[in-house]
């Protein structure tokens, strides 16, 4: 089995370490799967996703000029495409758009183009970026705290 950039292929985590993970594709070869190529969503800790020995179908991003290779299991998966489309059946890849063939809606067609897991993705952006935000505030409150006195020139604080 030749490994080609754009095939997919089956493989056994070997290794997992804080960025990513190794996978042994058979006849001596190894890739990498970089932790944002596991799943569409935000991995924290790669340990809870996967374990050593899991067999993975990932699919081939890269091969460096040193034998790197580079894979991804998300890009692995099949998604259904769903094509959206406005209402004159062409498809449409915005929010509104411009159709100047269609006279009878003043030209402007809207799509339906906002899904659960859009949403879904948002929300969990949205706590994440607040709990950021509440932590980030946090400590510069705490900074702030702890160098409020001392701040001054050569010696100590003069009366």
């Amino acid at each position: 089995m030749s490994i080609e950039v754009g095939s997919k292929v089956s493989g056994k985590v070997s290794g997992i370490t804080n960025f990513g993970a190794f996978i042994d594709l058979g006849s001596g070869k190894t890739g990498l799967v970089h932790i944002s190529e596991i799943s569409d969503s935000f991995v924290k800790d790669i340990h809870e996703v996967l374990k050593v020995g899991d067999e993975v179908t990932v699919k081939v991003l890269s091969i460096g000029n040193d034998g790197k290779i580079g894979l991804s299991i998300r890009k692995a998966v099949d998604k259904p495409q769903e094509p959206v489309h406005s209402t004159s059946g062409k498809p449409s890849h915005f929010h509104k758009s411009y159709d100047r063939n269609d006279r009878s809606s003043g030209g402007y067609q809207k799509s339906n183009y906002s899904s659960k897991n859009q949403k879904s993705k948002k929300e969990d952006f949205d706590s994440l970026m607040s709990s950021f935000l509440k932590d980030s505030d946090d400590r510069l409150a705490s900074l702030k705290r702890n160098t409020e006195g001392k701040r001054g020139g050569r010696g100590g604080r003069r009366n």
